[in-house]
């Protein structure tokens, strides 16, 4: 149930960088494709974001960042935000229910960056993110992302991380950003290991696969894998955990969470009477 670290080549871009790399050779840009919570995405999907939707499917993560240049930040879901009317002339924070841990891990990832959590801004006139991070939609809305995207049908957790204010820095500069960040990475990835963890299974053992389970007050799902396995980040707390499943009564359990170790909780569905 560890986090596996993938690269990934589709990049959340700044809108004021040169267009050039934003694109595929059919010429669409590939993190604008996903469909969208917020919003039908229209945008004729491409070969290459079809491919991540079934990798994501079919291979459940825990935890996943995306690395990405022209600007100095840790961004975290909503990307975009609902289509009301003052919405599209102000830019506004759209939280997830997960607001919480979305914050938290961008935190681990500025505070312990070399200088992201100054919150320097990387022009005189740009933005400066207060600890070097920021809601998605508050810094500029998005339809079509990876990030969310892998958040609402991925159930995983996914956070974009800005690390450099040159959108291209020359090779040579390489070994100091590998220093400014090798710290910050290493933790972020050991937040996998934070939260609640388990398998559901039937009455006899065998595993629930697709089952749908919700931490109550948090209304964004997360599935169970084919070996019945499931997980979610959450910080110290005390939490219940609803699960569901076609043909299976509901169960429900409630447990605590704390720093040290991520809570084992193991559920059992039981086939439907009715």
């Amino acid at each position: 149930m560890l986090n596996a670290q993938w690269p990934n080549p589709l990049s959340r871009s700044h809108p004021n960088v040169r267009l050039l790399f934003r694109y595929n050779a059919r010429g669409y840009d590939l993190n604008r494709n996903f469909p969208d919570y917020f919003r039908e995405n229209q945008v004729l999907r491409q070969v290459e974001t079809l491919a991540v939707q079934d990798w994501i499917q079919n291979h459940k993560f825990v935890l996943s960042a995306n690395l990405h240049g022209g600007a100095l930040v840790a961004s975290y879901p909503f990307d975009n935000n609902p289509n009301t009317i003052l919405n599209q002339f102000v830019s506004s924070a759209s939280l997830t229910p997960d607001d919480d841990v979305f914050r938290h891990l961008a935190q681990v990832y500025s505070f312990n960056h070399g200088s992201m959590y100054l919150a320097v801004p990387c022009s005189p006139l740009g933005t400066k993110f207060v600890n070097g991070t920021t809601n998605g939609a508050e810094w500029y809305p998005l339809t079509g992302g990876m990030q969310d995207y892998n958040y609402i049908w991925g159930s995983c957790m996914e956070i974009t991380l800005e690390l450099s204010c040159c959108k291209y820095p020359p090779t040579n500069q390489l070994p100091k950003f590998w220093e400014e960040n090798v710290k910050s990475l290493l933790l972020f990835i050991g937040e996998a290991h934070r939260g609640v963890r388990g398998f559901v299974t039937d009455e006899f053992g065998n595993p629930v696969e697709g089952a749908i389970l919700k931490i109550k007050g948090r209304e964004i799902g997360f599935q169970t894998t084919k070996f019945g396995e499931y997980w979610r980040i959450l910080l110290p707390g005390v939490y219940k955990i609803e699960a569901v499943a076609e043909g299976y009564a509901p169960t429900e359990a409630q447990f605590a969470v704390i720093d040290e170790t991520p809570t084992q909780l193991n559920l059992t569905l039981f086939r439907s009477t009715a």
